[in-house]
């Protein structure tokens, strides 16, 4: 390892989304972490605002992107990561559980017959004992599952990227009601990167405000969390968590974005197939168990 990386910061307010450019100071290698492209429910159009702003940066700073990161399948935003791949180049890679979440949402929307579940959508799929480099900065995995089954925090050169895991020690953690969600699974999650050092810079995925603080942050540490997170700070025992995390899930309404979300960021960034007319379909359940468990 050779130094820190450099960390910029992208932030989408609609979604309340926090993207990285993840760079090697001494050779200009970067990586790329949870990217959104811009979507509009009510019109079903897609923009590349978002994205483009990660493109001029890149280009501006003369990086070269090799890795494209995904913490999870989100189910707030569409990833950017296949788009941001066909302008920028760089290998995509999501954790290797993503296939239990293709399978689940495979079934939930009724895909094509030509879809497989076994992750080739993305280039790469990672777990706890992959290990890699973004120039000459190393990258460690950790499996982190609870919110979904394929979270993964990257640890770059002793700073680490949370995905949805945690949140500002003052709004807690992740929600676990979504398929293949379990709120002792994410404890444990949890309890592996507050087992990093105290010092250790946590970048957040979003964050949403609280009633006493307006502005929106996305950096924290292993010692604030400990010491302070309202959910899960030293001393909160796995029951006491669970407990708290599936209360709280029953009062939750489904996230805005997350029908299109998951069909889309399943299949590695990109839109389903289409039809015999040309056109391209996001698909809604109707009245079905699974559309009620998506609810919960």
């Amino acid at each position: 390892m050779t130094g820190k990386p450099i960390v910029e910061t992208f932030f989408d307010p609609v979604t309340f989304t926090y993207s990285y450019v993840v760079s090697a100071p001494n050779t200009g290698d970067c990586a790329i972490i949870d990217a959104v492209l811009d979507y509009d429910p009510a019109s079903g159009r897609v923009d590349t605002n978002c994205a483009q702003q990660i493109i001029d940066f890149v280009k501006t700073n003369s990086l070269k992107v090799q890795w494209i990161l995904d913490t999870h399948v989100h189910a707030d935003h569409l990833s950017a990561s296949s788009y941001l791949q066909h302008r920028l180049g760089g290998k995509t890679a999501i954790g290797h559980l993503v296939t239990q979440v293709q399978q689940t949402f495979a079934d939930v929307f009724h895909v094509e017959s030509g879809f497989v579940a076994d992750g080739h959508q993305f280039d790469h799929l990672l777990c706890a004992q992959s290990a890699f480099r973004v120039g000459d900065l190393d990258v460690s995995v950790l499996e982190t599952p609870g919110h979904t089954p394929a979270c993964l925090t990257y640890v770059i050169a002793g700073v680490a990227f949370v995905g949805d895991t945690l949140f500002m020690p003052d709004y807690g953690t992740a929600r676990t009601d979504f398929p293949g969600g379990d709120a002792g699974t994410l404890y444990r999650s949890i309890r592996r990167i507050l087992a990093l050092p105290s010092e250790t810079e946590l970048y957040l995925c979003h964050d949403y405000g609280t009633e006493e603080r307006e502005e929106f942050c996305h950096l924290t540490t292993v010692a604030e969390q400990r010491a302070t997170n309202i959910h899960v700070h030293d001393g909160i025992s796995l029951a006491d968590f669970v407990g708290l995390r599936n209360a709280r899930d029953q009062g939750l309404s489904a996230p805005k974005l997350l029908l299109p979300s998951v069909q889309f960021n399943m299949r590695g960034g990109d839109f389903p197939p289409a039809e015999d007319n040309g056109t391209r379909y996001f698909k809604i359940p109707l009245d079905t168990q699974a559309c009620g468990d998506l609810s919960a």
